[in-house]
């Protein structure tokens, strides 16, 4: 018997990202179906600690910690509030992304994002900076994205997913369109 003949066959085990409910996901497409005009509201509170670090409170979870960097005057401690936005994009990229796999029934075994923003701060948060900056001039000024996906699917296939998602993403499309934004004292 030669080597060929006695060694068996090589096998490749795939290992999937944890799925999600797609049944579940179906009754709540459902439901979207039949209230197109259904809301639902997020809370977050948040309290300052001092120089730039804050903490924000969402349900019952561990805190999210937001700080400066140090070239901003803050400690380093934690993210900075423009990257904690591109994580919540980031984020909403990937539930989507996952959502629209598990309805196409592609089984997804690598799913990454990278996420890199445009932003500059001329006007030192308002305190006597460039204050003759206008709102559409401060922010993000460019966002790109890059998403690293792999699954039981054509590159093409994975393409069309990752344009689905981006397309009904609720948090790409709050930056992408301007939305009804106001602030006050609270009572």
């Amino acid at each position: 018997m030669t080597t060929a003949e006695t060694t068996a066959p090589v096998q490749t085990v795939k290992a999937y990202l944890r799925p999600i409910d797609a049944q579940g996901l179906a009754a709540f497409a459902e439901k979207g179906r039949g209230n197109p005009a259904s809301r639902g509201t997020n809370k977050v509170h948040t309290v300052m600690e001092g120089q730039y670090r804050s903490l924000s409170y969402v349900g019952n979870h561990a805190a999210v910690v937001v700080d400066e960097p140090l070239h901003l005057f803050g400690q380093d401690t934690a993210p900075a509030p423009g990257e904690i936005v591109l994580s919540g994009l980031g984020g909403c990229l990937a539930v989507g992304i996952t959502a629209v796999a598990t309805w196409k029934q592609v089984k997804l075994t690598k799913l990454e994002i990278f996420l890199e923003g445009d932003i500059g701060n001329p006007a030192a948060w308002g305190a006597d900076g460039a204050l003759q900056k206008q709102p559409l001039e401060m922010g993000f000024q460019a966002i790109r994205v890059k998403v690293l996906v792999e699954g039981d699917a054509s590159r093409e296939e994975l393409d069309k997913i990752v344009q689905h998602a981006n397309f009904y993403s609720p948090v790409a499309n709050t930056m992408r369109n301007p939305i009804p934004f106001e602030i006050s004292l609270a009572d």
